[in-house]
């Protein structure tokens, strides 16, 4: 057996295979953080778990420490301080807009993640129209539609025919919504947006998308040709994906339903009057970010944003494609090692590839590579049953993904390592704590103010979920 991507390859052939992926495409917090082995000494921490959360820009971070001292309560704010932190949180949801493409009177509301827009947009479909999905969706763009009137569709083995049934579907009438992912979390797989708009448009329907994985991997653009109907009418991504921490989330869309629609929240700041008995609501996005809101996770939101949206995106795409072409040609040379995919014909796929190795526990395998390599890979079921029964995993599999703060030399690291598993197996023993695979004996240190609490690992309620 021999890996495309060997600990002896040639570093020349593989520079020249694979030049756009050898640097990483911008600057990352963490990027030379040293991970302890357990077999002793440290290497550099390799992390393919982008999908999960994201890395933050150091451009990101400089931002953070500009804005901290000026941070403040947003909104009425007389204080200096205040002002600026309002103009601040206000301003960002203009470079949002323009990140996504978005119409000038789209409203633009900040949440807590994905799930919490997808959750808020629920209480705000009209009454009497369903909500369509696929089963491939993250259980984010599935769970907030079932407490209401909604219909599923099984994707079929090809993007082109669960296109065809999707079209069958709403011709019956009666869907309000579409609702779909960009990208999937489970695969890396894009669908094409514009011609799922397209579909839900000619039956009447709206179409909402998942852009969670999508927007930290590819431009888009939510208005969509003038005239023409493919635009996105609602888009719904996170922060802690696109390399901002502090916990924000977003929605941008159409805002008649979101005026009209159930606020997300009861409380100060998404009213215009309140009695002891009655309230009159407020519109815009006041009426769905009642409390106090999140100005620093805007605010670093606002500023990934920017940076990403000037990059080259033929440079962007192209390092992506190349790591990815990478990886799964270094796995699929190993034997007993399998990459997963949900369609014969997506168009493209983001930094996301889904893997198996036979024989071996997928959370085994995840531990491993975590404790004898140095690499952060991610393991379970992601969040998407339905996905992984589909994909013939019910156990779950495991999965790489990366971004613009990867390079050539983590995907070269992984394929030895599952090679090195393949063929000599398990450095260590393991055991199961709390639910997760863990060295029997893990001498690795962790820092005074993050102790290595046993159990931990699966403080989870969903111990096979992301």
């Amino acid at each position: 057996m021999s890996t495309v991507l060997s600990p002896t390859a040639d570093a020349a052939e593989l520079s020249a295979r694979y030049p756009d992926a050898l640097e990483p495409l911008a600057a990352v917090v963490g990027a030379d953080l040293a991970a302890p082995l357990v077999t002793g000494g440290s290497v550099r921490y390799a992390n393919l778990d982008y999908a999960a959360s994201a890395p933050a820009l150091a451009e990101v971070a400089d931002h953070l420490t500009e804005v901290l001292p000026f941070y403040a309560s947003v909104h009425r704010g007389a204080g200096y301080a205040s002002q600026i932190s309002t103009s601040v949180y206000e301003n960002a949801r203009g470079t949002v807009r323009a990140f996504v493409g978005a119409r000038p009177d789209d409203a633009v509301v900040f949440t807590r993640n994905t799930t919490d827009s997808l959750n808020l947009l629920a209480g705000c479909v009209p009454p009497g129209l369903d909500v369509l999905y696929l089963d491939i969706e993250h259980h984010a763009n599935l769970l907030p539609w079932q407490g209401r009137p909604h219909r599923s569709v099984v994707a079929a083995d090809t993007v082109a025919e669960t296109l065809e049934r999707l079209g069958a579907e709403l011709a019956h009438g009666g869907v309000g919504l579409l609702a779909v992912t960009g990208a999937s979390n489970v695969t890396g797989e894009v669908l094409p947006l514009a011609e799922l708009a397209a579909l839900a448009h000619a039956d009447g329907a709206r179409i909402l998308v998942d852009a969670a994985q999508l927007a930290p991997h590819r431009r888009i653009d939510m208005a969509g040709d003038p005239g023409a109907s493919t635009g996105i009418d609602y888009l719904a991504f996170s922060g802690h994906k696109l390399y901002a921490p502090f916990g924000s989330g977003v929605l941008v869309g159409r805002p008649d339903w979101l005026d009209a629609g159930r606020p997300h929240l009861a409380g100060g700041g998404a009213v215009s009057e309140v009695r002891l008995e009655s309230v009159a609501w407020a519109t815009g996005p006041a009426r769905h970010e009642a409390g106090s809101p999140n100005v620093l996770g805007a605010a670093t939101l606002a500023r990934a944003a920017e940076v990403l949206g000037a990059l080259d995106p033929v440079a962007w795409t192209r390092h992506e494609e190349q790591l990815r072409a990478a990886l799964v040609e270094g796995l699929e040379a190993i034997d007993g090692v399998g990459v997963h995919r949900l369609f014969a014909d997506a168009p493209s796929a983001i930094g996301v590839v889904n893997f198996s190795i036979a024989g071996y526990d997928a959370g085994l395998a995840a531990a491993y590579l975590s404790a004898e390599h140095g690499i952060g890979v991610r393991d379970g079921r992601f969040c998407a049953h339905p996905a992984l029964t589909r994909l013939g995993l019910p156990a779950g599999s495991l999965r790489a993904s990366f971004g613009v703060g990867s390079r050539l030399e983590d995907v070269e690291r992984l394929v030895a390592a599952v090679g090195q598993l393949v063929e000599a197996g398990l450095g260590i023993d393991y055991a199961v704590d709390a639910g997760r695979w863990v060295p029997a004996r893990d001498t690795r240190p962790f820092p005074a103010w993050a102790p290595n609490t046993p159990g931990t690992a699966g403080a989870a309620p969903c111990s096979l979920g992301e």
